[in-house]
C-alpha cells in the first residue's frame, strides 16, 4: 500500500482529488488499486485510450459508478473547464479521482477556476519512510542509493533492465512531456543541459556558466531549468536567508526525483537521496496538514554552510547536515543551531558507527532518521 492511499480515500468523500508527480511513479497503479479496494463499481477512463477518450467526451459512464477515475485528463485542452461542469452537476454522484504528469501541476498553478472543489497530493518514488513490505530497511537503502525509488527499478534489481528504463524515461519526457509545454526546438541540447545537472548535484547551479558551455543565452538555460522542475525532474533549493544578517543571496541548487540519475559519486548521491526525502516529507505534510513548508539551503558570507534548513509557516524548524562518512560534528550546524534556535538539528551521516548526542544535536545514521513512517 503507497503511504497516500487511506489520505486519498477519506478526501473523496469530500471533493474531488488530484494526484501528481513524476512520470512512471505509480500514479495509474494507486488509483487502480483504490479503485479496486474501496468501491464496488468504479469507472477507469484514460485519455489516451481512442474508446475511453469518445466516452469522456460523451459523458458516457454509468450513474451507478461510485468513483470515476479520469488519467491523463490533462491532454485535454480544456480540461478545467470541462471538469469543473461535470463535478458541478455530478458531485453527488460520483467521487472524482484525477491523475496525470507533472504538467496536471503547472495546469494547477495557472488559474483557480477550480478553486474549493479539489484535494491536490503528489505522490513520490519510494525512500527510507515509505518501504514496500517484504524488503529490509538496509536492502532498501542499498536499492535507494544506487538504482532509486521509483518503483519498476526499484522493485526489479537487473542493472540491465534499470538502464533501459531511465534512458526510456528520459526520452518521453524530454521529448513527449516538454515538447508538449513548451516549444524547445533542440531536444539534443536540452538533454545536454541536463546531463551536466547530474553531474553538479548539491553544488551551487550557476545558469550563466552553464549556458556560456552550451552556446545559450542565460534566459534560456534558466528557463529549461525551471521547465525541468515542473516535469518533476529535478527540484530546485534556494538559500534561506531571513533572519541571517550576513547571509548573501547564492544560486540556486539542483536535486533529482530519481536518485538513479546523479552521476556524481557516492557523497552527492546521498545528498540527493536526502533531499528528495526530505522534500517527499515536506509535501506530504502540506498536502495533509496545510502547513506552508519550504526546503532551503543557509549558507552566509563567512563560507557557513548548512546543506538543509526546513522552514514551517516561516519559522526554522529543522537543520539538518548531510555527511558521507566524517562523524565530526559540524561547526556551521552548531553556530546556526544556537543562533537560528530550531526545533531539531540533526547531522546525518551514512557510514555512521552509531548515532549519537552532544548539546542539542543529534548524529545519526540515514535508517535512524528517517525511521518514521511519511
Amino acid at each position: 500500500m503507497r503511504y497516500l492511499e487511506p489520505y486519498i480515500v477519506d478526501d473523496l468523500k469530500q471533493k474531488m482529488v488530484f494526484i501528481g508527480g513524476p512520470r512512471q511513479v505509480g500514479k495509474t497503479t494507486l488509483a487502480q488499486t483504490i479503485m479496486k479496494k474501496h468501491f464496488e463499481n468504479g469507472r477507469y477512463l484514460n485519455w489516451d485510450y481512442d474508446e475511453h477518450r469518445r466516452d469522456i467526451m460523451e459523458k458516457k459512464w454509468s450513474s451507478s459508478n461510485d468513483l470515476l477515475i479520469f488519467d491523463e485528463l490533462h491532454k485535454f485542452p480544456r480540461w478545467k473547464q470541462w471538469i469543473k461542469g461535470v463535478y458541478d452537476v455530478h458531485q453527488d454522484k460520483h467521487p472524482f479521482l484525477i491523475t496525470g504528469s507533472a504538467r496536471l501541476d503547472v495546469y494547477r498553478q495557472g488559474g483557480d477556476s477550480l478553486m474549493g472543489r479539489y484535494h491536490y497530493w503528489r505522490l513520490h518514488p519510494f525512500t527510507l519512510d515509505d518501504v514496500p513490505a517484504g524488503i529490509d530497511k538496509t536492502e532498501a537503502l542499498e536499492r535507494l542509493m544506487t538504482i532509486g525509488g521509483f518503483p519498476e527499478p526499484f522493485l526489479t534489481v537487473n542493472e540491465r533492465d534499470v538502464r533501459r528504463w531511465r534512458r526510456e524515461r528520459f526520452n518521453r519526457v524530454l521529448r513527449e512531456d516538454v515538447r508538449d509545454l513548451e516549444p524547445i526546438r533542440d531536444i539534443q541540447l536540452l538533454g545536454m543541459f541536463l546531463d551536466m545537472l547530474r553531474k553538479r548535484v548539491g553544488g551551487l547551479i550557476r545558469v550563466s556558466n552553464i549556458a556560456t558551455d552550451l552556446q545559450i543565452s542565460p534566459k534560456t538555460a534558466k528557463s529549461w531549468l525551471e521547465i525541468l522542475a515542473r516535469m518533476y525532474l529535478v527540484f530546485i533549493i534556494r538559500p534561506y536567508s531571513q533572519s541571517v544578517p550576513r547571509a548573501v543571496l547564492k544560486p540556486p541548487k539542483v536535486y533529482f526525483f530519481d536518485n538513479g540519475d546523479v552521476l556524481d559519486s557516492e557523497g552527492p548521491r546521498f545528498e540527493n537521496l536526502v533531499a528528495s526525502s526530505l522534500l517527499k516529507r515536506i509535501h506530504f505534510l502540506q498536502d495533509s496538514q496545510g502547513y506552508r513548508y519550504e526546503l532551503n539551503y543557509l549558507r552566509d558570507k563567512e563560507g557557513r554552510e548548512v546543506d538543509f534548513v526546513i522552514v514551517k509557516d516561516g519559522i526554522v524548524d529543522e537543520l539538518i547536515e548531510v555527511k558521507y562518512a566524517d562523524e565530526t560534528i559540524s561547526k556551521s550546524l552548531v553556530y546556526y543551531a544556537e543562533r537560528l534556535q530550531p526545533r531539531r538539528a540533526v547531522q546525518l551521516v551514512l557510514k555512521l558507527k552509531r548515532s549519537f548526542s552532544k548539546g542539542r544535536l543529534d548524529v545519526l545514521d540515514p535508517l535512524s532518521y528517517f525511521k518514521s513512517k511519511t
